[in-house]
């Protein structure tokens, strides 16, 4: 069964987020996908996951460097999946895809400061649960770490 896990961002872009569950991921042995909302975020979380850290990158590619299926970690706009990814993260409001139960997890990231993205991850939440997938809600507490809530 697919999980969905929801991350809420409080005060937190998804660049600061993202690295580390992509990490987490990879130790996995997961391939992942990351949708985001236009090919500008996809440059800016491009560039960003090559210099994130100082003393090390994160292996990942577009959708668009013609190698997608070779990357661990692929960036895209649209809704395939190009490298075969366990994983799918999902940002700045990129819709559930069709083929959203062959994941064995998806992340929603929303902004939980904005009142149209809380409520949009409201009702997504409420529509995956009752199709039967396992949603989960995380929110960050006072020192940084990720608390399973719900």
């Amino acid at each position: 069964m697919t999980e969905l896990l929801f991350y809420h961002l409080q005060r937190r872009a998804p660049e600061s987020v993202l690295p580390a569950l992509l990490e987490k991921s990879l130790e996995r042995g997961w391939r992942a996908v990351v949708q985001a909302s236009s090919d500008e975020r996809v440059d800016a979380l491009d560039a960003h996951l090559w210099t994130y850290r100082d003393e090390s990158f994160l292996p990942h590619g577009t959708d668009r460097d013609g190698l997608a299926a070779e990357h661990p970690v692929v960036l895209t706009v649209r809704d395939h999946n190009p490298n075969g990814a366990a994983v799918r993260f999902l940002i700045d409001r990129a819709p559930v895809p069709a083929d959203a139960a062959s994941y064995a997890r998806i992340v929603v990231m929303f902004d939980g400061e904005d009142d149209e993205a809380l409520a949009g991850a409201r009702l997504l939440w409420r529509e995956k649960k009752a199709e039967g997938f396992d949603v989960t809600y995380w929110q960050c507490d006072d020192r940084g770490r990720w608390q399973k809530r719900g």
